[in-house]
């Protein structure tokens, strides 16, 4: 599946409201990965923004084929590949001065590793909600992609980006509720 279009400016809608409404009545926390959970429920509580899916990121290998697992990768390198599934959050944007602001914001976060964060698009989010953006942490080179096949080294590496992401988003969104 292609996660990965460049980014598209904001755009009015005048249905943002009642789009906002109906998804945020559809969701559940079983299908919210448990690691995120606090971060999706704090930015659905803004005004100018609600989550339409999302993914902490999962890392499968020989010793774990869980589709969600949600362990860290093991300590010792006991694994060569790894088939990473990517962490992202897709977010609708409502086309306001806050949404605006909170734009501008979200691609700041790819600053923490701008090689593998990418902040951007999905055509097939769009063609379902205008305004919709996507924040994923993925090998520049499989930025198109939404599962990547890694060396383990490599792997220990986006498994720390990944966790610096959430880190910095659980920031954000303090900034945000202050």
């Amino acid at each position: 599946m292609e996660t990965f279009t460049v980014l598209k400016e904001l755009t009015e809608n005048p249905h943002y409201k009642e789009q906002r409404q109906k998804s945020l009545a559809g969701l559940s926390n079983a299908i919210i990965d448990t690691p995120i959970r606090e971060i999706i429920k704090g930015f659905n509580k803004l005004p100018y923004c609600f989550t339409m899916q999302s993914c902490y990121g999962h890392f499968l290998h020989n010793g774990q084929k869980d589709l969600h697992n949600l362990d860290p990768l093991p300590v010792k390198k006991t694994i060569a590949r790894v088939e990473y599934r990517i962490a992202y959050i897709a977010f609708c944007i409502e086309n306001s001065n806050s949404g605006r602001k909170f734009f501008e914001t979200l691609k700041e976060i790819t600053d923490i590793d701008p090689q593998n964060i990418q902040f951007c698009c999905a055509e097939w989010f769009w063609k379902k909600q205008f305004n919709s953006y996507v924040l994923q942490v993925e090998p520049e080179r499989f930025k198109h992609k939404d599962r990547a096949i890694l060396d383990y080294k490599e792997a220990l590496n986006i498994e720390k980006i990944r966790n610096k992401f959430f880190v910095q988003l659980k920031e954000l969104l303090r900034k945000q509720q202050d």
